[in-house]
């Protein structure tokens, strides 16, 4: 149902005259000294609610037609400012540095220079204050890091609306608005600021967002009494106007813009709204969990090391600074912080490639998946439609040459290659009639304005030189393409001043366009041959389905034409094929995932034929079901044994979608699906990883989806999954580096207590190692290049621990070499019985140099660093050069020999000690081979006798 005013007249009443404007609405002098009634108002809903369009068009000075100029636009947007809701202002970076002195273990340190100033230790007490200031800068930094991170995620999807601008209808980012601008709404879009809609085709918007009800409410431009409208504040029952934020679920409409950002409906809410905290991720709050409980050991260790050292008659203040950097550099009080800068580096990572992660979370479960539900038409196809043969329904075969949407090109018939225009049948006359009045799209030169679909069936009109044909009809009203009845209807009027206004032509027509099994069944008769209308029967109705079969089987997409006076009493026209080539890549793209573990399956409303054969076109296989259609569906149960083994599901709708999530999560898949339609939100929810297309995509299915591909590619969904991966792989090297890092350590200062030797390592020393081990060093190993080799691994489960037994066995072994070496220098130089700064320096030189050999064994879990690239993770190779660089600065430069207590080596030193470090790196590059060999030879043995190479494969990675 249509609820419209007349445009033309509503817009010259809009221009020549201005209402009265209520003092409650708000005034904006656009120049200076520009008379009072010359200013133009922003208006609340409820004040535009109860007013005329025409009113409210005259108080905003717009015009129903054109909109706003661009210059009376950049004029208002300058006084109005951006329509976007401005967040609370940050804290001052001062604050924020200063709040890092809140943690406990800094309130320690700082107790431990204020003993040492009181104690009139001097020295001491400069050296932990400047240890406290390098450690709290330290941490700073990264809290600043993953701060900004996280914020960038927010400005990856600048949200975009049609407005009208000078007549002419634009697409323009929705910050761009203000008050006046004209907006057009369809189905699927959010409503980009507060409206007082002028025009709607029953137009619905779901308002949930405001008053909690999920049935969309119907939108219409009738003007509201006073006593119908809340003033409170509340949006029910304001049903000519929509608000920002809200969703169209149906229907089409245009809007007048009444308030922007602040000003609106949502502004008013946002101010009431608290702010609330992020909820964790849970790979963060897994690590929360292993942080305190590594820092509850390391703690009873701590404590265990000061009584002994006590016991022992030490001094206490040094037993105190010793327990408090221990702790400081022991608690790996950076673990969570350093994942959550992985896991928002890595999202920026995969905006790069063209998928848009709204949320820290979905990195985690993207190296989880192990099922893909993809659509068809523009995901695993190029969706740039061309017609390429044409069947009507009187028997006619065409051919179509030329690509794209231009006009060059042939329709020639096949049975006697005569070249066909649109009234070479009168078949083929209401064919190319319908593909023209059931269309929405525009080709500009050779530039299309709207669908593919459409697009191709406007350059099919154009080949036929049929794009007069249109002329003669006005359209009065539209019916949008229905995912349930695959059809798209409009209603035309022929007009007076037809070229061809024979009586016996109906007045009003209806055109419409689907699937062809659909659409016939709702034919009641068809043109024959002679150009007469002939009764459909059963025996033409099976010969329109085997035509379509035939255009199927080549891999072509079929559309049925038909038109009559009513939706009931249609005249079959004909069938269209259109080709849509798969996307290039896409085919190597499967062939990866799949040969990965991960299973791909189709989901598309196209026949059974078009879809297998694109399917054999992209190599989707490994299913041992055939392929179900969307009837199929309907009559199975949601744990039906089939559905997990289909891998090409056609004729199927969104709602089908929904149940072959649930039918592959029930047997423990992960699943991600994609979709771009307002009712596919339902099973984007369900998936466990939902993805929306960027270019085609509602903003319906953007906002239920956890992922937006911006360039509508299924390579993009191979990309994201392959950083999902290498995210996870990251944050378990970085994990290995740091608690090998701690529990040497704390290992080598235990051993030190417990045999009564002096401590190998003082306070200051300590901090200094902690700064390296949650520093530089440690956060470059979170941004290491994609292994390309990882895109071969299977799919980790979800329930696999963050620190596997494979992974501690590592930890423990790099950890013990490091003491050992490390205790093994302090024996050597210490062989006085006497410590001196030299015996300290080459221990804590050896500590920090066993550290950076250990950070580049760290790099990764079983490949030789030699394979990946010495020099592959420049980040990595910078941190490590600037933290070797500050050891020889604390070394050779003489105030920091004060503060750390060391002295000059020689280089002779040095060698000697890069020499026994570097054993960390070889021993871990043997155990990589054995790793590799073992993995090898475990695959071979298994696949001799007799298991296949899938199972063969996860056992092979169990076991190792």
């Amino acid at each position: 149902m249509t609820s419209a005013q007349s445009a033309d007249t509503a817009a010259a009443a809009a221009e020549s005259s201005l209402l009265s404007v209520s003092p409650n609405s708000t005034a904006v002098n656009l120049e200076s000294g520009q008379p009072p009634d010359m200013q133009v108002y922003s208006l609340k809903a409820p004040q535009a609610a109860v007013r005329g369009v025409d009113e409210v068009a005259g108080s905003l000075r717009t015009s129903l037609r054109d909109g706003l100029s661009q210059a009376e636009a950049d004029v208002r947007l300058r006084r109005f400012g951006p329509n976007e809701i401005e967040s609370p202002p940050d804290d001052p970076l001062w604050q924020k540095y200063l709040e890092q002195f809140k943690d406990p273990m800094i309130l320690l340190l700082l107790c431990s220079a204020v003993i040492s100033l009181l104690m009139r230790q001097f020295d001491d007490a400069v050296s932990i204050s400047l240890a406290i200031v390098i450690v709290v800068t330290v941490a700073f930094i990264q809290e600043y890091r993953s701060e900004k991170a996280l914020g960038a995620l927010k400005k990856l999807v600048p949200y975009k609306c049609y407005c009208l601008r000078s007549g002419i209808l634009q697409f323009l980012y929705a910050r761009d608005l203000v008050p006046g601008d004209i907006v057009h709404l369809n189905v699927g879009c959010r409503v980009p600021a507060d409206l007082r809609v002028f025009e709607s085709t029953d137009l619905r918007i779901d308002e949930a967002s405001f008053t909690g009800e999920t049935d969309p409410v119907l939108k219409s431009a009738t003007q509201l009494h006073e006593s119908n409208v809340s003033t409170g504040g509340s949006v029910v029952g304001m049903k000519n106007c929509a608000f920002t934020g809200t969703l169209v679920r149906c229907g089409t409409g245009k809007g007048i813009v009444i308030c922007t950002g602040e000003e609106s409906a949502f502004g008013d809410i946002f101010r009431a709204m608290q702010e609330e905290e992020a909820p964790k991720t849970p790979l963060q709050r897994n690590m929360d969990r292993l942080g305190k409980q590594l820092s509850f050991y390391s703690l009873c260790i701590i404590v265990g090391i000061v009584i002994i050292g006590l016991l022992q008659r030490r001094q206490m203040l040094e037993m105190f600074q010793i327990g408090v950097s221990l702790a400081v550099a022991a608690i790996p009080e950076g673990l969570p912080i350093v994942v959550t800068v992985t896991l928002a580096i890595g999202v920026m990572r995969m905006a790069k490639r063209n998928a848009i992660v709204k949320k820290l979370p979905v990195v985690e479960t993207l190296g989880c998946v192990n099922v893909v539900c993809s659509d068809k038409t523009g995901t695993l196809t190029q969706n740039e439609m061309t017609v390429t043969r044409l069947i009507t329904s009187d028997g006619l075969a065409a051919t179509v040459s030329g690509v794209g949407y231009a006009a060059a090109g042939d329709v020639v018939a096949e049975a006697n290659g005569a070249r066909l225009a649109a009234g070479s049948t009168v078949a083929l006359r209401w064919l190319c009639l319908t593909a023209s009045c059931c269309n929405n799209a525009e080709i500009r030169g050779n530039e299309l304005h709207g669908q593919p679909t459409e697009g191709a069936l406007v350059a099919l009109v154009n080949k036929l030189n049929g794009d007069r044909l249109k002329q003669d009809y006005s359209r009065i009203q539209e019916w949008p393409f229905n995912s349930d009845t695959k059809l798209m209807t409009v209603k035309c009027e022929r007009k007076s001043s037809a070229v061809d206004n024979s009586a016996d032509l109906p007045t009003s027509v209806f055109f419409v366009k689907g699937a062809p099994d659909r659409l016939v069944r709702a034919c009641t008769s068809y043109w024959n041959e002679r150009g007469q209308l002939e009764s459909m029967t059963s025996g033409q109705e099976a010969r329109i389905n085997d035509w379509a079969a035939q255009l199927g089987v080549g891999g072509l997409r079929v559309l049925g034409l038909a038109c009559g006076p009513d939706q009931q009493n249609l005249t079959f026209c004909g069938l269209v094929g259109l080709l849509d080539p798969p996307r290039p890549g896409v085919k190597d793209s499967i062939r990866i995932l799949q040969q990965s573990g991960v299973l791909v399956t189709m989901v598309t409303g196209d026949a059974m034929e078009t879809a297998c054969t694109i399917a054999r076109q992209l190599g989707i296989s490994g299913g041992t079901g055939q392929p179900i259609s969307g009837e199929q569906l309907d009559q199975m149960q949601p744990d039906d044994p089939r559905i997990p083994e289909t891998r090409i599901f056609y004729r199927t709708s969104p709602r089908h979608k929904n149940k072959i999530v649930r039918a592959f999560q029930a047997v423990g898949k992960v699943v991600a699906m994609t979709g771009d339609g307002v009712n596919d939100a339902v099973a984007l929810k369900a998936a466990d990883i939902g993805i929306a297309m960027g270019m085609m995509g509602t903003e319906v299915s953007k906002e239920a989806a956890d992922m937006i591909l911006i360039d509508d590619h299924f390579q993009t969904i191979l990309a994201a999954v392959e950083e999902g991966k290498a995210i996870f792989h990251n944050i378990r090297c970085f994990i290995r580096f740091q608690l090998s890092t701690s529990i040497a350590a704390l290992t080598l200062v235990t051993m030190a207590t417990v045999f009564n030797l002096p401590s190998p390592l003082n306070a200051m020393q300590i901090l200094w190692i902690n700064i390296l081990m949650d520093g530089p060093p440690a956060q470059s190993l979170g941004v290491e290049p994609l292994d390309p080799d990882l895109r071969k691994k299977p799919p980790r489960r979800p329930s696999d621990s963050v620190l596997p037994m494979e992974l501690l066995l590592g930890v423990l072994r790099s950890a013990l070499i490091i003491v050992a070496g490390t205790l093994f220098v302090f024996h050597r130089e210490m062989s006085d019985n006497k410590v001196t700064p030299r015996d300290t320096t080459m221990t804590f030189t050896c500590f920090v140099l066993f550290d950076m050999f250990n950070a580049l064994s760290c790099r990764s879990k079983s490949k030789s660093i030699f394979t990946i690239g010495l020099f592959s993770n420049r980040t990595f190779c910078i941190a490590v050069g600037l933290s070797l660089i500050g050891q020889l600065l604390v070394i050779y430069v003489p105030p920091f020999q004060a503060i750390f207590q060391t002295e000059a080596l020689y280089a002779t030193d040095l060698l000697f000690l890069v020499c026994l470090c570097s054993t960390v790196f070889w021993i871990s590059e043997l155990a990589k081979l054995m790793h590799r060999h073992h993995y090898n030879f475990s695959r071979a043995a298994l696949s001799l006798i007799g298991f296949n190479n899938r199972r063969s494969t996860k056992f092979s990675d169990s076991i190792v």
